[in-house]
């Protein structure tokens, strides 16, 4: 399977099926460019590299959401969220959202606080 953000074939895993899922929708649905995403991006979360799923970033170039994949067959569970927030304490985006292709959780990520919103936020950078 082609990943447009890597520009190359990656392994077809049923997680991976989710994470070009949302690239897909991010891209055709939101008008967020491929160009602002970033796929598998090493960052060091407490001495340790990690790679979150997908960062899209604003027109800037700071991250404005970190997405958080997951095969259909894993329950979103508290672990998850921990994971996404663990990613953002490096990243300091102001959204995250969680998804296993089945349920998605969108949050948006305050001074201390994480707020669940209803749907995706409006991508206001187009």
């Amino acid at each position: 399977m082609q990943d447009p953000v890597r520009r190359k074939d990656v392994a077809d895993t049923p997680e991976e099926r989710v994470r070009q899922a949302v690239i897909r929708m991010l891209s055709d649905q939101r008008g967020i460019p491929s160009s602002l995403m970033s796929v598998e991006k090493a960052i060091r979360v407490q001495g340790e590299i990690r790679r979150p799923d997908v960062v899209v970033h604003d027109r800037g170039g700071k991250p404005w959401m970190v997405i958080e994949c997951k095969a259909p067959g894993i329950t979103i569970s508290q672990r998850t969220l921990n994971q996404a927030a663990n990613y953002n304490r490096v990243l300091k985006a102001p959204y995250l959202f969680i998804t296993n292709g089945v349920q998605h959780f969108c949050a948006r990520v305050g001074t201390g606080t994480i707020d669940f919103l209803d749907d995706l936020p409006e991508w206001p950078y187009s």
